[in-house]
């Protein structure tokens, strides 16, 4: 996918407002929970997703993406890339179409996988971003990480 397509999907996934997050840690001290956090103080409807808590605060938390009711059409993947095709499957399966792969090296990491998995699951796929630089009023540090990216010419125009 060209830049501009990748830029498009993540304006087209911060427009959703009610999406599930699968891998939110249990530690309330790691980033996945810090990324939940933002979403919910920007006024998300963020649904966790991790099979080894119960609730997150206090918000429930499903153990997969195909028990979320009413469904939700879209996805932020903060899970080991050992099992992100397992993951991409079951959203896939729970009529999820557009998913967020979390990164922060971009999609050349993911190379051909992640158009080859495009095709496989038919859902449009953002690979190797962090949301954090795509977010409006984003603190300090984001914002220099976003700067340094269209510096560099890794972010997407």
């Amino acid at each position: 996918m060209n830049d501009t397509g990748t830029l498009r999907l993540i304006e087209e996934f911060l427009a959703i407002k009610r999406f599930a997050m699968v891998g939110v840690s249990r530690n309330g001290r790691d980033f996945s929970r810090r990324l939940y956090a933002e979403f919910l103080d920007r006024g998300y409807e963020v649904i966790p997703v991790n099979p080894f808590m119960q609730a997150v605060g206090d918000r429930k938390c499903f153990e997969r993406v195909r028990d979320i009711s009413p469904g939700v059409s879209s996805a932020l993947l903060m899970t080991p890339s050992g099992v992100i095709e397992e993951v991409l499957q079951e959203c896939a399966d729970a009529g999820i179409n557009l998913a967020w792969i979390y990164g922060m090296n971009g999609e050349k990491k993911y190379g051909r996988s992640i158009e080859e998995a495009r095709k496989k699951f038919g859902m449009k796929i953002i690979a190797g971003y962090c949301p954090y630089m795509f977010l409006p009023s984003a603190s300090l540090f984001h914002r220099f990480h976003r700067a340094v990216w269209k510096f560099t010419r890794k972010y997407p125009s």
